[in-house]
């Protein structure tokens, strides 16, 4: 299996990373953020962490990029000029692996240990932080892929009742169409079309067959119920704004769009809940919020996580652990998770307060209902090819769904 495109580039920098100048020591608990969280939500989320660090006599410089790529690029630049941050958003995932397996991030086994992280997170979060006995991440939260967010006036005023299969879905779609109202929000980036047809695909495969696909057995992507889930993914696109419409937005302006009632639906992972409360909509008043047909049983599990390079830094690495240690604080996770959306990584936090969407993502993550989401068990390259075919299918209409399928073999053969 290829190795991603930021292991190359790492693995190039830390060669010039060794014979930069030595950067001056920062004085005490001193880290440099580089994060993606910049929506409405994501940052004021982050502010929670931000002034929990700095109310402890400590110093926070921030580092915003636009995505995950423009973190992979800060820090690969950072690196390469021998000062690397000390703290850099990472979900914890199958490609994250490679990074302590490459020795560049700081194992902070002592923090988990002298703190009893294997006591308070689930088996699955401890496993997808950890390399070889260690633990290498820190965790912030936990989010699930597969939700449906409906906006509560249009389909009241449409007297329709909340849908429960796909054709619930596309008689809601057509019907909203006909009163000149747009059915699906998007935005512009391809992996929200991704994650509307993972939903789709492991409705029609099943948890046994779609865990096959996503960790990347190519036999699996040549079941004719894939080319199934490309011709259902095809239906929404006729009921989302083209391209050209979408390009410039992104996810967060589509979910305003669901809370404003100028869209009826959106398929996004529960950060959308946050971003909806942040602009001042609520659950059950405003917005529902339920599984996405077919994955009821499923909850499609992201691991929002922090890493920690190794810096040439005098006391960086106590900076970094205390900034772990942090994270998990039970306070800091309750009010993290309250405006992000997502549900705190602990077990051991009071769940009173969630509304109806947390209580359900709770009882999904108690009944051990997790899977991996996609963008978290397939490697990086594998998954950003599955994006990009996904994406060119559901804007181009002359791609037909034998023509998708052979594509999507051909990414997850290629690794």
């Amino acid at each position: 299996m290829r190795r991603t495109t930021l292991r190359t580039c790492l693995l190039a920098t830390l060669i010039a990373a060794a014979t930069a100048p030595r950067a001056d020591a920062d004085p005490g608990k001193v880290v440099d953020v580089v994060h993606f969280w910049v929506s409405h939500s994501e940052s004021a989320a982050l502010d929670v962490f931000r002034k929990a660090w700095k109310a402890a006599g400590n110093q926070w410089a921030d580092m915003p990029a636009e995505n995950k790529v423009a973190v992979q690029r800060a820090v690969s630049d950072r690196i390469a000029n021998g000062y690397a941050p000390a703290v850099m958003q990472w979900n914890a995932n199958e490609g994250s692996r490679e990074l302590p397996e490459m020795g560049i991030v700081l194992d902070i086994d002592e923090v988990a240990r002298s703190d009893r992280w294997s006591d308070v997170l689930p088996a699955a979060v401890l496993d997808r932080i950890s390399y070889n006995e260690k633990v290498y991440f820190a965790p912030a939260g936990i989010h699930a892929e597969n939700w449906l967010w409906t906006n509560r006036a249009l389909f009241a005023a449409a007297g329709l009742p909340l849908p429960q299969s796909w054709d619930d879905i596309f008689a809601a779609a057509a019907k909203i169409k006909a009163a000149g109202r747009l059915p699906f929000a998007l935005g512009g980036g391809g992996w929200e079309i991704s994650l509307i047809f993972n939903n789709i695909l492991y409705d029609k495969l099943g948890p046994e067959s779609y865990a096959r696909i996503i960790s990347g057995d190519a036999s699996a992507v040549m079941d004719p119920r894939v080319r199934d889930a490309l011709a259902v993914l095809r239906r929404i696109s006729l009921y989302a704004e083209p391209r050209s419409a979408r390009q410039g937005k992104t996810w967060a302006d589509a979910t305003a769009a669901v809370g404003s009632g100028a869209a009826a639906m959106q398929f996004m992972g529960d950060w959308a809940k946050g971003e909806l409360v942040a602009r001042g909509y609520s659950a059950d008043t405003d917005f529902d919020c339920n599984l996405a047909p077919g994955t009821e049983i499923a909850y499609f599990m992201v691991i929002d996580a922090f890493a920690f390079p190794l810096t040439n830094r005098d006391d960086a690495a106590n900076a970094q652990r205390a900034f772990a240690r942090m994270l998990l604080d039970r306070d800091n996770q309750v009010a993290f998770s309250r405006i992000k959306g997502s549900l705190p990584v602990r077990t051991d936090v009071n769940p009173a307060g969630l509304d109806h969407c947390g209580q359900l993502g709770l009882k999904m993550i108690a009944q051990n209902s997790q899977v991996s989401a996609q963008s978290m068990a397939m490697p990086s390259q594998m998954s950003e090819g599955w994006i990009a075919v996904l994406a060119e299918f559901f804007d181009d209409h002359t791609l037909l769904p034998d023509a998708a399928q052979q594509r999507l073999v051909k990414v997850v053969s290629e690794g």
